[in-house]
This record gives C-alpha cells, sequence and structure tokens, in this order.
C-alpha cells in the first residue's frame, strides 16, 4: 500500500457535499469517516438483475438527509458482495457498486456498499479506501468545499439538485 499524499490533497472537513454524477444524485451530504474501510451508500429496495451476462442492480436511495420527500432511482453494475462490520459491530453482506465521486472540482471513480442507512446520521459514508491518497482531513471543520443552501423547500432543494422527478 503506498502511503503517499498527493503533491496537492484536497482539503476536506469531516463532513462535506459530494456529488455522484453515475447516479443522478448532484448533492447528497457524506460523512468522511476514516474509520470505515469501504464507504457506504443509502440504498433500498435493492434488485439484483442479469444485462448481457453481468450481475447489475437496480435500487432507490433518498438523498437529501432526514427526508424520504425525494427518491432517486439507480442501476449500476456489481462488482462483487462482500462481509462487512456494520456501525453496531454486526457483520453483513453487501453489494458493491464502482461509480464516479465528485468532491469539489476533483472527480474519481470508488467502490461503494449500498446498505440502508435511514437510521443512520448520514445517507453515506466516504471510508478511507476511497480517500487514500488524495484528501487532507480537517476534522474540526466542516464544508471545507462549500456549504449547499439549507433553508431550501424539499421541492426547491429537489429542483436545484437536479434529481428528477420522485417516485411517489
Amino acid at each position: 500500500m503506498d502511503a503517499r499524499l498527493s503533491k496537492n490533497p484536497l482539503k476536506v472537513g469531516w463532513r462535506e457535499w459530494v456529488g455522484l454524477p453515475d447516479l443522478r444524485v448532484d448533492a447528497i451530504k457524506a460523512k468522511i469517516d476514516t474509520g470505515a474501510r469501504t464507504s457506504a451508500l443509502h440504498a433500498y429496495r435493492i434488485e439484483p438483475f442479469r444485462r448481457a451476462g453481468a450481475l447489475w442492480l437496480r435500487f432507490e436511495l433518498n438523498p437529501i438527509q432526514r427526508s424520504h420527500a425525494m427518491q432517486v432511482r439507480c442501476e449500476a453494475r456489481a462488482v462483487g458482495e462482500r462481509t462487512v462490520r456494520n456501525t453496531g459491530g454486526g457483520i453483513e453482506r453487501r453489494y458493491i457498486i464502482t461509480t464516479m465521486i465528485k468532491l469539489g472540482d476533483a472527480a474519481w471513480t470508488i467502490e461503494l456498499a449500498l446498505t440502508n442507512r435511514d437510521h443512520m446520521g448520514f445517507r453515506m459514508l466516504l471510508g478511507r479506501t476511497a480517500l487514500q491518497n488524495r484528501v487532507l482531513i480537517e476534522p474540526g471543520r466542516s464544508y471545507l468545499l462549500g456549504a449547499a443552501p439549507a433553508k431550501l423547500s424539499h421541492k426547491r432543494r429537489s429542483t436545484l439538485l437536479g434529481l428528477g422527478k420522485s417516485l411517489r
């Protein structure tokens, strides 16, 4: 494992707004979690299916924290299934996908474990593997790459975020 930090690391706080353009999510709040090896994304109604012989997943997510007002239907190719230790210390099997992440002006491909995080504080965790050699974390600060407007209604926010139509 190469432990060298890039020459111009991206400076991030303990929580940041990130984009997942491959999944049509322009903004989702993520907790930067160096205690987690694998990144995790809130997903539910996960349905595996085959496309041209490859395993794909159809799933839904709510990108706005503590809200079910906006739902996004996604499809992504599964790269595997992995046993992970959840927040409570239990062992779970989770599907893994790869997708592009946009953090500030930077973008790269990461692995994400799909799991229901409905009762967790953040819809997404960014684990250390996704951040390795790319970011410098300032744990006492938040939203170093910019904050999303906080006082928007869910309807206005969903339009601003470009999340498409609600499934309800």
